[in-house]
């Protein structure tokens, strides 16, 4: 069975969906600083405007995501030698994070709601030590959602 199969599919995807709501609901919790407090704050308007907005983009990015995920999932797998996958991705740092970026990246671009991109756009700088730090909660739920 395919890393797709295990985390995109019925009943198994609406797990994952929630489980990825809280590992950004954490990450964004961590964040410190300047910087941090400006993703708290664009956090928090997203998800007062529309409480749901996470869990529906999570779903409409996660067939790409996990596609993106898959070579690393794969060769992690052929070459674990006890070591996780958040371990992996994390050694792995600067492709893995990339790779994800790119899914969110092309969506930023299509986008029609203006206040979204303009927030994506304006948090692209930072993005990618965001997802870099992420890293390793990301590997765990997906070795976790893998073997269930």
């Amino acid at each position: 069975m395919s890393l797709a199969d295990k985390l995109t599919k019925p009943p198994q995807r609406e797990v994952v969906i929630s489980d990825c709501v809280a590992l950004i609901d954490a990450e964004v919790k961590s964040k410190g600083g300047l910087s941090g407090a400006a993703v708290k704050v664009g956090y928090g308007v997203v998800k007062t405007v529309k409480p749901r907005f996470v869990a529906e983009v999570i779903d409409a990015l996660l067939d790409e995501f996990v596609e993106k995920l898959t070579p690393f999932y794969e060769d992690w797998s052929k070459s674990a030698n006890g070591r996780t996958f958040a371990t992996y991705l994390t050694s792995r740092k600067d492709a893995a994070s990339e790779a994800l970026l790119t899914v969110t990246d092309g969506r930023a671009k299509v986008s029609r709601n203006g206040s979204v991109k303009k927030m994506y756009e304006k948090m692209r700088p930072s993005a990618k030590r965001h997802v870099e730090e992420a890293l390793p909660r990301l590997g765990d739920l997906v070795e976790r959602k893998a073997k269930a």
